[in-house]
């Protein structure tokens, strides 16, 4: 009778150690054409044509796996990085669609209700 009882928690945990699956990268669809991470911006132009709305600033250097800034002697160099966001309205009954750039290649597609803010 006990062990019935531990089943489901012997279940679960060995469910817990399983790796989970990778998550697959967004893509985008514009007029019959899929566009997604990796591309360049004149390819995105090419097929999505222009967005409804562009924005661009400039991120400070960190260093890999940290959110720390990358020592000044090093920054000085390429004091940030640019960065592009597009925004695509996909029209009714569809989401709008955030593609950013990262020095001019597709770095993610973001979907909702407005412009989304992809974390760093």
């Amino acid at each position: 009778m006990k062990l019935r009882f531990l089943a489901p928690f012997v279940w679960m945990s060995t469910l817990a150690l399983v790796p989970a699956v990778s998550a697959q990268a967004e893509t985008l669809r514009c007029n019959g054409a899929i566009t997604g991470e990796g591309e360049s911006r004149l390819a995105v132009l090419y097929k999505c044509g222009e967005p409804l709305l562009k924005d661009s600033y400039c991120a400070p250097w960190v260093q890999s796996g940290t959110l720390q800034p990358v020592p000044g002697a090093y920054a000085a160099a390429a004091p940030c990085q640019p960065i592009e966001e597009w925004v695509y309205d996909r029209g009714p009954g569809n989401l709008m669609a955030t593609v950013r750039f990262k020095s001019g290649v597709v770095q993610s597609i973001l979907y909702g209700r407005g412009p989304q803010t992809p974390t760093p």
